[in-house]
């Protein structure tokens, strides 16, 4: 009889998606990637490699802690130095080649892992990248995008922190790549594109948005439904927001504080309200739903389009399960080939009409 031959360990490892983490960016250092690796291999058995880089040392001990060790699929690579927050971005970047995301950069331009992430400085993430991968053909600037989470689904925004200052033509990029990404990672088969303004009229907004909307509007690949306000990101009535980086992280900022204060107001209610912990017995598993739909950490990463690579940003405050996410979202970008959309949505917007 003839055998089925089964695919070794390694063969099957290296079918799958290679995230590399920079194991020393965030506040919480390697044992929060650790635990949050352990929570992800959960979740996701056999679905993803990782190498983690940084002190060698350091993260091995995490590893222990957290019951987990190095093989086929955790691989370690010692980083000697670390880009500490207060350090200038731009600076960091050409100086300290040798820090963790210095290195990670290095091993995933030379191919040896397919996606990076970081939760260090995002300035830091930013510059690096732009240094080590360059940006993608067409794309004049990389940027953030966000998933807002709301009753619509959730909605896209960006840039959230990437480019302060911005040009029309660059807002467009950012439209392309964000209904790009809301398709493919988020099931959104003709995203809505929206510019956020001051009002839905196409009379109101700055400079910036007053020369971006008619060149929105004459992109062919997308679906364009004009001026939306800031409203409009909680209502969920379209897929992708546009924005220039200063306003849009002045944005995701502001939500954050929201979420934070209005957790804090439900716990202050419950604790004074005679009542009120028995409503809080029966309501708590649709609270728990409502935190989970809401949560950052649910999402994990921020990913910077445009980049000739792919690159994801976390939070500096990130605990194991916004690492357990980051891995989570990397192996479906890498999985769905974004990048590759990226650059052929671009080139079809720029081809001659016939």
């Amino acid at each position: 009889r003839a055998r089925t031959r089964v695919p070794s360990e390694s063969r099957m490892m290296a079918s799958v998606p290679h995230i590399g983490i920079d194991a020393m960016g965030g506040d919480h250092g390697p044992g929060a990637v650790a635990d949050g690796l352990v929570l992800a291999q959960r979740a996701m058995p056999g679905r993803f490699r990782v190498t983690l880089v940084g002190d060698a040392a350091e993260i091995r001990a995490a590893l222990r802690r957290a019951r987990t060790e190095e093989g086929e699929a955790v691989q370690v690579v010692h980083a000697a130095e670390r880009i500490e927050m207060s350090e200038k971005a731009a600076v960091a970047a050409r100086r300290k080649s040798g820090s963790s995301l210095g290195v990670l950069m290095q091993l995933h331009k030379e191919g040896r892992v397919d996606a990076i992430f970081s939760a260090g400085s995002t300035g830091a993430v930013v510059a690096t990248a732009l240094l080590g991968l360059g940006r993608l053909e067409g794309v004049s600037r990389p940027a953030l995008a966000m998933f807002m989470p709301n009753s619509g689904g959730g909605t896209v925004v960006l840039d959230v922190g990437a480019n302060a200052d911005c040009k029309p033509a660059w807002l467009v990029q950012f439209a392309h790549m964000g209904s790009v990404y809301a398709r493919y990672l988020l099931g959104r088969e003709q995203p809505r594109v929206g510019l956020l303004s001051i009002g839905e009229e196409d009379t109101k907004g700055n400079a910036l948005v007053l020369e971006t909307l008619p060149l929105l509007r004459r992109s062919r690949h997308l679906h364009c439904v004009g001026n939306v306000e800031g409203r409009d990101i909680a209502r969920g009535t379209c897929d992708v927001i546009v924005t220039d980086g200063f306003t849009g992280n002045v944005m995701l900022k502001t939500a954050e504080g929201v979420a934070s204060m209005l957790g804090h107001m439900v716990k202050d209610k419950i604790r004074r309200g005679l009542l009120a912990p028995i409503g809080a017995l029966l309501l708590l598993p649709t609270l728990r739903r409502i935190r989970a739909e809401v949560d950052w950490e649910e999402y994990g990463a921020l990913p910077l389009l445009g980049v000739n690579g792919v690159c994801f940003v976390g939070h500096g405050a990130s605990g194991p399960r916004a690492f357990r996410s980051a891995i989570r979202t990397l192996s479906r970008f890498v999985e769905q080939r974004v990048n590759e959309h990226i650059r052929e949505e671009i080139e079809a917007d720029h081809e001659p009409t016939a």
